[in-house]
């Protein structure tokens, strides 16, 4: 009796010990990390290596490491969890945490999200990326809080995608020299609006259908990011590449509103700030893959045409903005606020 008593003693004082550690640590902000991590799903359409799997990859690996593991990131890509609307169903019911593609994929809940995939609408990719970080664009807070409202969710940040061009079996220099002809048009709105006002006529090709629509004359041109034009060999059924610059292709990170109001302020601003570094990132990323798949495609042939070379890129901006603006009314304040940026 008389050892047992002092052993039972020492625990009686370890244990008190113990929970005055655990008492001090919530105090100062410190709760060991098992019961303070928060686990993110994050789903995109990716596959291996492209520009938006190192970003989504970039950014949990960071923001494991800024938070002390509080905050880790599972990312799914290549689909994994489903198709662009499974997976923004899957944000929106809290099913998927957060995940990312274009602005115009979140157009089904709130229509005017669509208005930051606007042709044109962007000075240079820079630009691009100013006007959609979600901290100071006007115009997206204005769209975000729709997004909450409607769909509970919101974006929190972007990432740069590319600059779409356009390619032809012919020199195209304005929209006269598309007039009357087939052009291939993503099965979307805006871009049926965006070759309308090309001066082409706008035949949807899902892009599995593409190569085999332009080598049977079905459409005569298309427009893409230099890498997908490679990727898809579109060499072999296009001869120009036309340098208009139309679209700055910027991707959106959405997140379920109620999962992200539940993670610590801290914590959230570590996100944001995490995603609008690595965001910064992948303007050089497309630099040095533009410039590389513009060796490859002048490597198989393709002839690029610029402004040098009598490419009316503001006849093409006044062309398609003016479509534009006809077609989606609505979209104005929100433009002129996305051109005013600075």
């Amino acid at each position: 009796m008389n050892r047992i008593a002092p052993t039972a003693g020492r625990r009686a004082g370890l244990k008190l010990a113990a929970l005055s550690a655990v008492a001090a640590a919530l105090a100062l902000g410190t709760a060991p990390a098992a019961h303070a991590q928060v686990k993110l799903r994050y789903a995109h359409v990716g596959v291996a290596n492209a520009p938006q799997t190192l970003y989504a990859d970039e950014v949990a690996k960071l923001v494991k490491e800024r938070t002390a593991g509080r905050v880790e990131i599972q990312v799914f890509a290549n689909s994994q969890l489903g198709g662009v609307s499974e997976m923004v169903d899957g944000v929106r019911s809290g099913a998927i945490a957060m995940g990312h593609h274009d602005f115009a994929s979140l157009g089904r809940i709130v229509p005017t999200t669509a208005v930051f995939n606007t042709p044109f609408v962007y000075r240079d990719a820079e630009h691009s990326m100013r006007a959609t970080d979600p901290r100071t664009s006007v115009a997206l807070q204005l769209i975000n809080a729709d997004l909450v409202a409607k769909g509970n969710m919101r974006i929190v940040g972007t990432a740069f995608q590319g600059t779409r061009q356009l390619t032809s079996k012919e020199k195209v220099l304005s929209p006269k020299d598309m007039q009357g002809k087939k052009y291939r048009g993503v099965p979307v709105k805006l871009w049926s609006s965006m070759i309308t006002g090309m001066g082409a006529t706008a035949t949807p090709v899902e892009v599995s259908e593409l190569a085999t629509a332009l080598a049977t004359g079905l459409v005569v041109g298309q427009e893409n990011p230099l890498p997908n034009i490679f990727n898809l060999k579109l060499y072999e059924v296009q001869k120009y590449v036309m340098m208009t610059n139309h679209m700055q292709s910027v991707l959106a990170v959405f997140v379920n509103e109620r999962i992200w109001q539940s993670i610590p302020a801290a914590d959230r601003k570590i996100l944001e700030d995490t995603m609008q570094e690595v965001g910064q990132r992948t303007l050089q990323w497309d630099r040095e893959t533009s410039a590389k798949y513009r060796k490859d495609l002048e490597a198989k042939g393709m002839v690029f045409i610029e402004q040098k070379d009598g490419l009316d890129v503001e006849g093409f901006r006044k062309s398609v903005l003016t479509q534009v603006a006809k077609d989606f009314p609505d979209w104005t304040p929100y433009i002129e606020q996305i051109r005013a940026v600075k």
